[in-house]
């Protein structure tokens, strides 16, 4: 199992492109060679996934029944924007305009590994959504990791 972990702090070139961090890159399936998907994520950041990865979550938005105006709105949304990326030999991937702006990245980023896929946040706006209380952070931690409370089937890979 390949796991996407850390936290990386990068700095886009004058093109708009990221360098993959080596650690995220060499935890990556080979399975996906050089490609990766991109999206924008239900926060104001952008999700980054292996081609495995996102096939299975691809899968599970795409089994939702097309004649339910609620499952459409959300393929429609979750869809939107989804773009394939390729990495250089170097790690070098565009950010296209239209997710950079989604996501508030001007020039730094911060690339976060969640497992089964990347977050990548403008730094400040990452920082506003991180739990700053460690007691509230302790209470999800026990609510979503007791044996009493095992985690919902979600769209979670």
């Amino acid at each position: 199992m390949h796991l996407l972990s850390g936290e990386y702090d990068c700095k886009l070139d004058p093109k708009g492109r990221l360098v993959l961090p080596a650690k995220v890159k060499a935890n990556l399936p080979e399975q996906s060679g050089n490609q990766l998907v991109l999206v924008r994520g239900f926060e104001p950041c952008l999700v980054l996934y292996p081609r495995s990865a996102w096939q299975v979550i691809h899968e599970k938005v795409m089994a939702l029944d097309e004649f339910n105006e609620e499952y459409r709105q959300f393929q429609r949304n979750f869809f939107r924007g989804m773009t394939e990326v390729e990495f250089d030999n170097i790690g070098r991937f565009g950010l296209p305009g239209s997710m950079r702006r989604y996501a508030g990245i001007e020039k730094e980023a911060i690339i976060v590994g969640l497992g089964n896929r990347c977050e990548i946040w403008d730094p400040e706006r990452y920082d506003e959504y991180l739990i700053k209380d460690q007691q509230s952070f302790s209470k999800l931690a026990q609510k979503f990791l007791t044996n009493d409370n095992p985690p919902a089937g979600g769209l979670a890979a």
